[in-house]
C-alpha cells in the first residue's frame, strides 16, 4: 500500500530524516517507533504532503504523490491524524467529523449523516451533539481518528493517538484501531506505548537519528541490541517482549 524510498529532509544544519525506507502492507498495522526528536512526526508529514522532502519518493498504492499537497493526498486515499489535538472546539462533535466527511460528500447533508454514522461506529454517539471542547482527551483522541476516517482513506496514519491516554483507554483505543484495520483501512502509527505497539503491530520500523536502524515483528525488535540501546532499554523491551 505505502512504499517509501531514500526520503531525506534537512532543516538548515539539522538531518532530521536520513534515507528513509518504508514499506506498509495492504491492511496490515505498521509501526514506526523511535526516541523523542528521531524523526518520525517529519517522516509522518513527508509522507501525507505536508511538507515536501528534500529527496526520495513516495508511492501510495502504486502512485507516485511525492510533494503532493496534502488536500490531494487525502483525495487519493490517505488520511492523517496529528499529535496534539485541536478539534473545532465552538462546533458540535458531530460538525468536527462532518469536516472531515466534506471530502467524499456532495451536500451538506449527506456529510453531515456520514458524519453521524462515522461518530456512532468509533464510539462518539452519546457525544455528537456536544461541543467539542468539552470532550476529555480520550474523547478529543477519538474524535482526531474519527474526522481523519471521515474522509474514507485507504490508509490511515496515526500519530501518538494513545498519548496521555490511561490503561482502560489505551485498551479502547487498541480495540478501535483494530476495528478500523478489520473494516480495510491500512494503518500506520508512531506511538511510545510499547505494550500496545506490541499488541497491534505486525511489523515495526524504529527510527533514530533519522534514519531507520532496524525493522521486523515485535518480537525481533523487542530482542534487538541497537533498538534497546538506542532506544527501548531493558525495562520496555521486557514489557514489549510479554505483550508481543
Amino acid at each position: 500500500m505505502l512504499e517509501v524510498r531514500k526520503l531525506s529532509k534537512r532543516f538548515g544544519g539539522l538531518q532530521a530524516v536520513r534515507d528513509v525506507d518504508l514499506d506498509v502492507a495492504a491492511g496490515s498495522i505498521t509501526a514506526l517507533i523511535g526516541p523523542n526528536g528521531a524523526g518520525k512526526t517529519t517522516t509522518f508529514a513527508i509522507i501525507a504532503g505536508f511538507i515536501k522532502p528534500d529527496d526520495g519518493r513516495v508511492r501510495l498504492a502504486g502512485q507516485d504523490v511525492t510533494g503532493w499537497r496534502p488536500d490531494r493526498i487525502a483525495a487519493a486515499g490517505m488520511a492523517r491524524t496529528f499529535q496534539i489535538t485541536q478539534p473545532f472546539a465552538a462546533l458540535t462533535v458531530a460538525e468536527n467529523i462532518r469536516v472531515g466527511s466534506y471530502l467524499r460528500c456532495r451536500s451538506p447533508a449527506e456529510a453531515m449523516r456520514r458524519a453521524r454514522s462515522i461518530g456512532e461506529e468509533l464510539g462518539l454517539g452519546p457525544q455528537l451533539d456536544l461541543a467539542a471542547g468539552a470532550l476529555t482527551v480520550a474523547g478529543r483522541k477519538r474524535l482526531e481518528i474519527a474526522r481523519a476516517f471521515a474522509t474514507l482513506p485507504k490508509m490511515l496514519l496515526l500519530d501518538e493517538v494513545m498519548a496521555g491516554l490511561n490503561p482502560t483507554e489505551i485498551n479502547e483505543i487498541i480495540g478501535l484501531i483494530r476495528s478500523i484495520r478489520d473494516r480495510g483501512v491500512t494503518i500506520l502509527l508512531i506511538e511510545h506505548v510499547m505494550q500496545a505497539v506490541a499488541a497491534l503491530s505486525e511489523h515495526i520500523f524504529v527510527l533514530a537519528e533519522g534514519a531507520v536502524i532496524a525493522q521486523g515483528s515485535p518480537q525481533e525488535i523487542a530482542n534487538a541490541p541497537a533498538v534497546i540501546e538506542a532506544y527501548l532499554g531493558k525495562g520496555a523491551a521486557e514489557r514489549m517482549q510479554r505483550h508481543a
